[in-house]
């Protein structure tokens, strides 16, 4: 028998998925309630406001990405072997969403300036990625490896196949990245 979502679980799933799919200026409070199938004045109980949705919906996806992403590079080797196997996790993932791109590059372009709690989510969700590639290149980086530069390299190499996946609509970027990041990783 399946577990009946709460409301505000309903809105959350709702918002995800038209903010993921149509956009956040897209997407009005009216599509949100109409797609959760709740009133106005539930919504209201649960968030203040579609910035407190949208900040519920990058904190789930946050959750999401980060177990999906463990449970794909579980079998890797712990240190560079698992940086790189982020890299094919992305090849994976944008692949089943006919590259639409990352949820987080996605909101943090097309959000007003004021909405600084959107922008903290993002910020925390991207560090935490270089926090783990970070981790894991000490687990077995020689002496001479800068590993804050090559970490700071990665990200910008991951961020930006993400968006040229998306722009070209094919994994070519993330191919291409993942053998720049071997090159990073040789020493």
């Amino acid at each position: 028998m399946a577990i009946k979502e709460s409301v505000k679980d309903r809105i959350v799933t709702a918002a995800s998925e038209l903010f993921y799919f149509d956009g956040y200026n897209q997407t009005g409070i009216n599509k949100i309630i109409e797609k959760a199938e709740v009133s106005k004045d539930s919504m209201y109980r649960h968030f203040r406001s579609k910035e407190a949705i949208a900040v519920a919906y990058l904190e789930k996806r946050h959750q999401m990405i980060s177990y999906d992403l463990q449970e794909f590079i579980v079998s890797y080797t712990p240190g560079k072997e698992k940086v790189i196997g982020i890299f094919d996790y992305l090849i994976h993932w944008l692949g089943n969403v006919d590259y639409r791109g990352c949820g987080f590059q996605n909101i943090i372009t097309d959000i007003p300036k004021d909405q600084q709690s959107i922008k903290d989510t993002v910020r925390m969700h991207k560090n935490e990625i270089h926090i783990f590639i970070q981790s894991e290149l000490k687990k077995d980086a020689s002496e001479q490896m800068d590993i804050e530069e090559i970490s700071n390299e990665i990200m910008v190499v991951i961020e930006g196949a993400i968006m040229l996946s998306q722009i070209q609509k094919t994994s070519w970027p993330l191919i291409s990245a993942k053998k720049t990041c071997l090159r990073l990783l040789k020493e």
